[in-house]
């Protein structure tokens, strides 16, 4: 399914890469896991820290900003100095950074941790899938080791939502950040074993780049939190997002003229890679939301204790990881990246129509569990051949740079879309509440809200899928 110019020159011994990629697999499903086990455990979080809810929003993104702003570097350095070493450095600074967000006293010192976390998690993230792409030669075992890729990066969205849940219920919600050291320590470990060293070629690092990136990402989704209190239509809001547009033009005029850039303009020339990061964005922007405002929806709503409502999402995490690890690679097969992947899409749209839908008094039963785990199967449809689309045809030397950026577009699209959707829920919210609507419905009035935009934003991204991927080299 992939392109063999993917492949890197070195193999993991055979007795090794299959240990190999349950450590890489590992290491994805904590990346991912770390934006989703605080939902559950966010209304704790509050109450506790004293943040305000729409304020909730920045223990998830200021890892995703973070995360999303220096994907690009991590790649980057894996390439320059081995995917090994770079991986290591990023799980070193996620455990430690760990540390600092399980003990945080304030809402400041909780946001450094998160912050720190996307960090290490930036260098982990394209490093593992550039060490991935080494060890599986064999087309068929490349798409098989990718199944179970994709299955560790969505089974860690919602396993982390009920592992959250449980944490948060049975000792504390500082335990979903502390989780992390003692798998960090093990991971660090056995990786020299499992791992090969890399090679180290011949570069500069463009560290202008990655902060003018990372720079222009920040100011803009600031620029959309900040307007719910400053105003869509003031100077303050729109000065920003201008200048964040001012940042990014300054950050592709400056990989233009780099020798060493940190993303080489050329490497959108590999097959279907503009295509496919531009839908793995939209379909985070949809997918990300779901599970922050449906972990809302069952606390703030229906009242589920936090333990029930990690719970309720447990059959989410189930399909996910049956599917990927099952039914997804052989679909593809099948049927190709295209229509698994413009099928899995309007699947989570379908979810997310139907999420909008329910009401104050809902049922577990009827309101929730069809439409999550159709989202679940759309998910599972989807995030693999996106993954595909985003790598194929990508030169070796350039791998880490095409795994971070297939990352990269998948945490801005995360960042972006839950900023824009809280940002129309909470004015919906608004709306109602000032009509004379009582609390709980104008609260729901905004998840709902919030459901049917992420439904819109699925559904263009299956319309970019058809009409932007093409038939699969």
């Amino acid at each position: 399914m992939l392109s063999q110019t993917t492949q890197t020159v070195q193999s993991a011994p055979y007795n090794k890469r299959w240990a190999a990629l349950f450590l890489l697999c590992t290491a994805e499903f904590i990346v991912i896991m770390d934006t989703s086990i605080i939902g559950v455990a966010l209304p704790a979080i509050k109450t506790d820290l004293g943040y305000s809810q729409s304020g909730l929003q920045w223990i998830f993104n200021a890892y995703v900003i973070v995360l999303g702003g220096f994907l690009l570097l991590g790649g980057r350095l894996s390439d320059l100095f081995g995917a090994r070493k770079i991986f290591m450095w990023g799980f070193g600074i996620l455990t430690a950074a760990s540390l600092l967000a399980g003990t945080a006293w304030s809402e400041a010192i909780l946001n450094i941790g998160r912050a720190l976390q996307g960090l290490g998690s930036a260098l982990i993230a394209p490093s593992a899938l550039a060490l991935l792409l080494s060890k599986f030669t064999d087309p068929k075992e490349l798409n098989k080791a990718l199944g179970f890729w994709g299955a560790s990066a969505a089974a860690g969205g919602s396993a982390g939502v009920f592992l959250g849940g449980a944490i948060t219920q049975w000792l504390s919600w500082h335990w979903v950040f502390l989780i992390n050291i003692p798998i960090g320590l093990i991971v660090l470990f056995l990786s020299p074993s499992l791992l090969l060293r890399g090679i180290n070629r011949k570069g500069r690092i463009d560290f202008g780049g990655a902060i003018l990136g990372t720079a222009a990402f920040v100011v803009m989704v600031y620029a959309i939190v900040a307007a719910e209190s400053n105003g869509w239509q003031s100077v303050q809001t729109w000065g920003m997002l201008l200048f964040s547009v001012v940042l990014l033009l300054a950050f592709i005029l400056l990989q233009k003229s780099k020798k060493d850039p940190i993303m080489p303009l050329s490497v959108f020339r590999a097959f279907n890679l503009s295509a496919g990061n531009g839908v793995m964005a939209l379909m985070a922007a949809a997918w990300i939301p779901l599970w922050f405002f449906l972990n809302l929806y069952l606390q703030q709503i229906l009242n589920f204790e936090a333990f029930y409502s990690g719970l309720a999402l447990l059959p989410m995490t189930v399909t996910i990881m049956l599917f990927m690890m099952v039914i997804t690679s052989r679909l593809m097969s099948k049927f190709g990246i295209k229509a698994n992947l413009v099928a899995g899409l309007l699947a989570l749209s379908m979810s997310l129509f139907l999420f909008s839908t329910a009401p104050v008094g809902g049922s577990f039963l009827v309101h929730v569990l069809p439409a999550s785990l159709l989202g679940a199967i759309g998910m599972s449809l989807a995030y693999i051949p996106g993954t595909v689309a985003s790598i194929s045809g990508v030169k070796p030397e350039e791998s880490g740079l095409a795994s971070g950026l297939v990352n990269t577009s998948y945490q801005i699209g995360s960042a972006l879309g839950l900023a824009i959707i809280v940002a129309v829920s909470s004015a919906t919210t608004a709306r109602l509440t000032h009509a004379g609507h009582t609390d709980t419905n104008a609260l729901n009035g905004g998840f709902q809200k919030a459901f049917l935009v992420a439904a819109v934003i699925s559904l263009i991204g299956a319309f970019v899928a058809a009409s932007g991927i093409k038939k699969a080299r």
